[in-house]
């Protein structure tokens, strides 16, 4: 019954991690693109976002970080043979390379050129779903195991990774004719 806790409590901080991300990541966008509005709506956008980020990233994000490790760390080593599994050390990987996105979101966040309009939305759009690309990679090896080609695995994640790129570029394309078309008629 104590395991079955643990591996609850793992999946819940797992989903709240996620979200926060998720979130975090479309502020820093929202943040960005509030650096070109004009007075008085950049201040108060932007002093919103600086306090939304600063919520979410300590209060939620971070917490759900550190309880998933320490959840999810309880999970391993209460079964070791886990470790003799290639997909586990796959899984293991891409957590690794997900704490290493968390802590570029870090750096991101403390940077402070979010307010300077450094990082174009759509830079932060495709970064943005990268934790997509994580959370896809992670679920799959948990359920699929050893069930399915490496193969066919590694190229369902590149080609995930590139409709999301062409949705988003698509996205940016649509915004700017949008933008032209509404900057024309006004002309």
């Amino acid at each position: 019954m104590t395991l079955l806790v643990i591996k609850a409590l793992h999946i819940i901080f797992v989903v709240t991690w996620f979200a926060g991300l998720f979130y975090m990541f479309r502020l820093f966008i929202y943040h960005s693109e509030a650096s070109s509005k004009p007075e008085p709506a950049r201040e108060i956008l932007m002093s919103q976002y600086r306090l939304m980020e600063y919520r979410l990233w300590y209060f939620i994000t971070w917490p759900s970080a550190i309880l998933t490790l320490i959840f999810g760390s309880a999970l391993l080593f209460s079964n070791l043979a886990f470790l003799k599994q290639p997909w586990m050390w796959a899984k293991l990987l891409l957590v690794v390379l997900l704490y290493m996105y968390h802590l570029f979101g870090e750096r991101i966040y403390k940077s402070g050129k979010l307010d300077s309009g450094s990082y174009s939305s759509f830079s932060l759009r495709l970064w943005n779903e990268v934790a997509t690309l994580f959370l896809f990679g992670i679920v799959f090896l948990v359920e699929l195991q050893n069930h399915i080609s490496w193969y066919w695995g590694i190229g369902g994640m590149m080609g995930l990774g590139g409709l999301m790129f062409l949705a988003v570029r698509k996205y940016r394309k649509s915004r700017e004719m949008a933008q032209w078309n509404s900057s024309g008629q006004q002309g």
